[in-house]
């Protein structure tokens, strides 16, 4: 072996523990959500403040009724994912079909729309012939 170089152990790697400003999950979970919120965003924290509406009361209770192994159909696009969502699987509509997420705990404080996008990237190919005035000379092939 050459000299200078050393030969390394390798570690195995333990995969971290979620945490949340310090706190871990299973502290967030017994949380009240007034204290919670002092560790969201601000749009979060105004979500909290204000209270939720009808719609998204009705599907918090559903989520907290059905089994977390049955995955839970919803349009409500606008409603937080709390702590004890973790570990649930939701399938959101993004207007053409239900797309099925499973919450992870890094996605407390976001919304579920964030995770069904709406909008399709479309790649577009070339130009056809005809389409501009150099593609007139464009070899058929």
């Amino acid at each position: 072996m050459p000299k200078g170089r050393r030969t390394r152990k390798v570690e195995v790697r333990r995969k971290r523990e979620f945490t949340l400003k310090g706190h871990t999950l299973a502290q967030l979970r017994e949380m009240p959500l007034e204290e919670l919120a002092k560790f969201l965003t601000a749009r979060a924290r105004r979500s909290i403040r204000r209270g939720f509406n009808e719609e998204q009361r009705r599907f918090l209770d559903r989520i907290a009724t059905t089994p977390a192994e049955e995955p839970l159909k919803t349009h409500c696009r606008d409603v937080l994912i709390l702590p004890g969502h973790v570990g649930r699987r939701v399938a959101i509509h993004n207007g053409k079909e239900f797309k099925e997420i499973e919450v992870r705990p890094e996605m407390i404080g976001h919304y579920y729309g964030e995770f069904s996008l709406t909008r399709r990237f479309e790649k577009h190919s070339g130009p056809g012939v005809g389409a501009t005035r150099s593609s007139k000379f464009m070899p058929l092939k």
